[in-house]
């Protein structure tokens, strides 16, 4: 078989993090190869994604870009939830989407501001003017925060040039930076955001209601099916009855730095970055004095414990907040101290110091350092109160911990890290993985498409989270497969990948049509990656990135088959060009955590 592989060197001018590049090297491809199967359900499933967004879209939402639904207050079914039905939209589009989906999710954001901008609570004294003020939450937690923002925390990776975007960008992130005198959430001389209930309206200074977390009454039976399980309006209040603990603060609230990463990704402007350190470093600090544990309740004075009895494990989900479900007597055990890992992750995305991925580290393995042999086999526990440690697991404690290790790539995090199909194929093993993931989120889109066509809910009789079950987005092995990505979840999180990629022809986010990339290796520092032009007849170029936001470095570029050594890059991107039906593995060496993250695109 003819083979030719040409790697030709040409100087472009650009910009990134405030240097110019030059000398950006462009790989030209001329290696004939055959469309795997792999590629073609890629391309399939972008396709698919797209139709069925369309339709979900379609049925749901007004042409104001309105979620069709009882608008309601609470943590039952709130705000954050009616935009959760775009969760992964942004990510689909920045994948490589169509155009459609970028401008469906975008105006849905922008009614879902102005609905709940209008929607106003009688009963509930934060809402009663309006459940968002200044286009953001006025008081609620950071789980439910997080969950209202998954869609715009990642939609800067789509459309980052969005004026909007940007003005909101600098304002949210300045509610917790007491920009906004309006919303003094933080206190700079203990460095705590201080309670559980913040937002633009700033902190909730007094013990939280049921009525607070439920919302105002309403009409349950024959009528509503909450997710939570609730027959009656005085079961959901029964179900919040003991969320009352919420004064001072909790790792849950390390969330909030997401927006200042992303206004200092924009922007580029110290102070950002300045504040995530100094409060994820105030969060370090009462992990070393706390046996290596984050305490989930620091009081308005500063001590752990203080807003809970002195008690570190107390206080609204905190590790001792086990409580009874109305409908069946049953004990849930609710911490959520585990959302605090953002804040540390966030930290070392901007700084690269692995110090910061230590106390998760340290956390992890202080818990399950407790484990007990019950009935002849280790246990470990979750949880914590007034009787020492308690739920007991099987399993041990390994939250975040693939994460963890998808940072770092230190061995020792990889035994941390539970078993996971995904890490096996990317060291080797499962080998039809690829397909197998691909064709999985394929049938995904199938199922929830033929279950929405059979919802017959009304628009008075659905709440906010009804749809959600049925957001027919499935991008999970797509962010696998083609950036090294993890999924990163409901709670408003990052994205963490060691690649990306741009369309330098129309100037976009994305694999470029036809376009089809497996990551099927990772290393400290190295990627290897397979791309692939489908298209027998037409050639496409794509620009390869070193991280979700440019943070990481291509040392050099390896083409399987030359004869000649890698293609030095010293660059955070690299073009490659593909001929009509050609592809090549690639071997990137890296150097990551090497530039400060950025939203910008290659060729600014």
């Amino acid at each position: 078989m003819f083979r030719r592989i040409c790697l030709v060197a040409i100087a472009l001018v650009g910009v990134f993090a405030g240097q110019s590049l030059a000398a950006e090297p462009v790989l030209k491809i001329e290696t004939p190869m055959s469309p795997p199967n792999w590629a073609l359900l890629q391309r399939e499933l972008l396709r698919a994604n797209a139709a069925a967004c369309q339709e979900f879209y379609a049925k749901y939402f007004d042409e104001r870009g309105f979620l069709l639904c009882v608008e309601r207050w609470g943590g039952d079914d709130g705000p954050d939830d009616a935009i959760e039905n775009c969760n992964e939209w942004p990510l689909l589009y920045a994948l490589g989407g169509s155009e459609l989906v970028r401008q469906m999710y975008e105006k849905a954001w922008e009614g879902h501001l102005r609905q709940y901008t209008l929607a106003k609570t009688t009963d509930v004294p934060m809402a009663r003017d309006g459940m968002y003020y200044k286009e953001f939450p006025t008081q609620m937690d950071w789980m439910h925060n997080g969950e209202g923002l998954t869609v715009f925390n990642v939609s800067g990776l789509a459309n980052p040039h969005d004026a909007r975007f940007q003005a909101r960008t600098r304002r949210y992130a300045g509610f917790y930076m007491n920009e906004d005198p309006g919303a003094p959430n933080y206190d700079p001389q203990y460095k705590i955001i201080k309670s559980l209930f913040n937002g633009s309206r700033g902190p909730l200074l007094r013990k939280a209601t049921a009525l607070d977390w439920a919302g105002d009454p309403i009409e349950v039976e024959n009528r509503f099916k909450p997710a939570h399980g609730e027959r009656t309006y005085q079961e959901m209040l029964d179900h919040f009855k003991d969320y009352n603990d919420i004064l001072g603060d909790h790792p849950q609230n390390l969330r909030a730095t997401t927006l200042a990463f992303n206004a200092f990704a924009l922007t580029h402007e110290a102070k950002y970055k300045a504040w995530v350190l100094e409060y994820v470093d105030a969060w370090r600090e009462r992990a070393a004095a706390n046996g290596d544990i984050l305490p989930s309740n620091i009081g308005l004075d500063g001590k752990i414990g203080g807003a809970a009895g002195g008690k570190w494990y107390g206080g609204v989900y905190g590790w001792g907040f086990s409580v009874t479900v109305p409908q069946t007597g049953d004990i849930a055990h609710r911490t959520r101290t585990q959302s605090g890992f953002s804040g540390f992750c966030n930290a070392f995305l901007l700084t690269g110091d692995d110090s910061y991925l230590a106390v998760w580290r340290r956390q992890i393995d202080a818990i399950n350092a407790q484990r007990r042999m019950i009935d002849g086999r280790w246990m470990y526990p979750r949880m914590h109160g007034d009787q020492g440690w308690y739920d007991w697991q099987r399993e041990p404690y390994a939250e975040h911990a693939q994460d963890m290790y998808l940072l770092s790539m230190r061995d020792d995090d990889a035994k941390r890290a539970p078993a996971d199909p995904w890490l096996n194929y990317l060291r080797g093993a499962k080998p039809d993985y690829p397909e197998t993931a691909l064709r999985r989120d394929l049938a995904l889109i199938r199922q929830r498409i033929a279950a929405m066509r059979q919802d017959d809910t009304t628009p008075d009789t659905r709440l906010a989270d009804d749809p959600m079950k049925f957001n027919p987005a499935s991008v999970k092995s797509l962010l696998e497969l083609t950036l090294g990505a993890p999924e990163p979840g409901r709670g408003g999180n990052l994205l963490l990948a060691r690649l990306r990629y741009f369309d330098p022809t129309l100037r976009r986010p994305g694999l470029p049509e036809d376009v089809a990339a497996l990551v099927e290796k990772l290393s400290a520092d190295e990627a290897v990656v397979t791309l692939v032009n489908v298209n027998q007849v037409v050639g496409r170029s794509v620009v390869i990135q070193g991280g979700a936001y440019g943070e990481h470095e291509i040392v050099s570029a390896g083409v399987a088959g030359a004869r000649s050594a890698a293609t030095p890059i010293a660059a955070p991107h690299l073009r490659v060009d593909l001929a009509p039906g050609c592809g090549t593995k690639l071997t990137l060496r890296m150097r990551r955590y090497a530039n400060p993250p950025t939203l910008a695109w290659p060729w600014e």
